[in-house]
């Protein structure tokens, strides 16, 4: 399931693909501390992200407790394509060259590349 997920809905995100459950209460600090959020802030953006069909909650006792409905590697696939398609036109290429000239790959960095790249021509080849 792949929704747009906005930055502010991602903190809220974050919060809770670190441990869920959590209470209204914990989101609120946690917002507080990364985003500088107030209450009233979070707990609309927590409102509004139920409604999406970002989060659920369920009644725990003297407080709700919330759980995310998306996954991250859902939600950061999404984002990596809308990324790469509005900078780069869609071209991984167009954009490891951009890097690359920008000193923006560390030899750490190609290493990993190297090593994804053969992974991905070994699982090609066994299909």
């Amino acid at each position: 399931m792949e929704k747009n997920v906005s930055n502010s809905e991602w903190y809220v995100l974050e919060c809770l693909w670190e441990s869920a459950p959590k209470t209204l209460m914990q989101i609120v600090e946690e917002c507080r501390e990364k985003a500088g959020w107030a209450k009233s802030t979070t707990a609309t953006m927590v409102k509004r992200m139920g409604e999406k069909g970002l989060i659920r909650y369920e009644e725990g006792g003297r407080a709700k407790l919330f759980y995310p409905l998306v996954k991250r590697e859902h939600v950061a696939v999404r984002q990596t394509r809308e990324f790469l398609q509005r900078i780069y036109h869609g071209s991984v290429g167009i954009m490891m060259n951009t890097l690359a000239k920008q000193d923006g790959l560390t030899e750490k960095d190609l290493r990993e590349l190297e090593e994804f790249l053969e992974q991905c021509r070994k699982e090609k080849d066994e299909t």
